[in-house]
């Protein structure tokens, strides 16, 4: 490295929304702004995050089909999942704490709130020489033709917050946790109550799923991979050898090599 770099450098303006809002507004901020999660505030002060998984978790519980989306607060899916660091720190700080966490909050000298630092942040800004299949995972798959409410119990007992979706074998799509809050929020908002929980059964992945699947082949530079989450607000891309799925990199999974 040339020029040594500090969190200063990086940082981005942070983005929040206040704890009394609803969970429609920081979905539809979320969407807009390409970003997740949010910083939560009350008042001025940083009481946690909210992420789409925890929106589309909530969307999704039985226990709220009486409630209509614009009626829940962020201060029900807010999570004091997050860490912060201080401008004039080395951005070497950054890596330890992305590996774990999905944003990084940064203060001033006062503790107040001054930016943030995400993973698409950090690894616009820092080198790497390594080769996209260090930072591969593996594609876990689910048909197209699966229900929604099957990908969503898949989705909460085995952790996993992203599908590439297969029909007769091929990738056509994939499908992830904001592609699952959004559609619980549509389907809540246009049926009745008492016909959700008959319908939402009805209703399947390919529904859902984000297509056509965007990908790169395993032997791409490492920056045109972020070049192509930056360009599309995406955090996975799958990647392919001779024409077959061979894996995923992600934001995490990145930062996660270096």
């Amino acid at each position: 490295m040339t020029k040594e770099l500090f969190v200063k450098d990086i940082m981005a303006k942070p983005t929040t929304i206040s704890k009394s809002a609803k969970i429609t507004e920081a979905l539809d901020k979320m969407l807009d702004l390409g970003i997740d999660p949010l910083i939560a505030l009350n008042n001025t002060s940083v009481v946690g995050t909210v992420s789409r998984q925890a929106i589309a978790e909530k969307l999704g519980s039985k226990q709220n089909t009486a409630i209509a989306p614009t009626a829940i607060h962020v201060a029900s899916v807010v999570k004091e999942d997050f860490t912060s660091v201080y401008p004039d720190e080395s951005v070497n700080v950054l890596i330890p704490l992305l590996q774990r966490y999905k944003l990084v909050v940064v203060y001033d000298s006062d503790h107040k709130l001054l930016g943030q630092v995400t993973a698409i942040d950090l690894l616009k800004k820092y080198p790497h020489t390594g080769a996209l299949k260090e930072a591969m995972v593996k594609a876990v798959t689910i048909e197209a033709d699966e229900r929604v409410v099957h990908l969503r119990r898949r989705m909460l007992d085995d952790a996993i917050s992203r599908f590439v979706v297969t029909e007769n074998s091929k990738p056509v799509g994939i499908v992830t946790e904001t592609d699952v809050a959004v559609s619980m929020r549509k389907f809540r908002e246009a049926v009745k109550d008492q016909h959700q929980d008959h319908q939402i059964r009805n209703l399947l992945v390919k529904d859902i799923m984000s297509s056509p699947l965007l990908s790169v082949d395993l032997g791409a530079e490492y920056t045109s991979v972020i070049d192509l989450m930056t360009k599309k607000n995406i955090s996975t891309v799958p990647l392919t050898d001779k024409g077959k799925l061979a894996g995923l990199v992600t934001r995490r999974s990145l930062v996660q090599a270096l």
